[in-house]
């Protein structure tokens, strides 16, 4: 590994490990998507996919605007929270419990990426470079929507689990 001796080097590898990230997410998704039982969860997770891939796109955008080529960096903290997923939805019985286990994980990851983004922009705002700036920001304003949408739906989820077992 490559020793780190700028800011922009710095921020080509904090972009790296965004990209491995949402491209991992990718993957995370299509998973889900099988193992969810709530149609507009399932819709939710598919419309998710598409926006990743659009996210995937911007950052290699942002790779080539600088004129490098996109490298994938380690993002360990993805892969701890697709291993805790796996293992919770694992351990839980019940479409409805398996269901709460994917909102959960789709909250915790949306809380991630958007502290990925918050970084990526902080940096991109003080190379001044506002076309970067706007593609980062694209995909934090779909991060944003989706967190919201994911606690709305975990919030439901989870009154109707109490109700269910109550």
């Amino acid at each position: 590994m490559a020793t780190v001796e700028t800011p922009d080097q710095l921020f080509v590898h904090k972009l790296g490990a965004a990209l491995t990230m949402e491209e991992t997410i990718l993957e995370m998704l299509e998973n889900l998507r099988e193992e969810a039982s709530d149609s507009t969860l399932r819709r939710n997770l598919e419309q998710h996919h598409t926006e990743t891939q659009q996210q995937i796109q911007n950052l290699r955008r942002i790779f080539q605007a600088l004129g490098e080529e996109p490298e994938n960096q380690p993002c360990p903290a993805i892969e701890g929270l697709e291993k805790e997923g796996k293992q919770m939805i694992k351990q839980v019985e019940g479409y409805g419990l398996v269901d709460s286990v994917i909102l959960g994980g789709v909250i915790e990851t949306e809380h991630h990426e958007i502290a990925v983004y918050d970084g990526l922009i902080i940096k991109a705002e003080q190379m001044d470079d506002d076309d970067i700036v706007a593609l980062l920001q694209e995909n934090l304003e779909q991060e944003e929507a989706t967190l919201d949408k994911a606690v709305k739906a975990a919030e439901k989820s989870a009154q109707q689990l109490v109700q269910q077992y109550a």
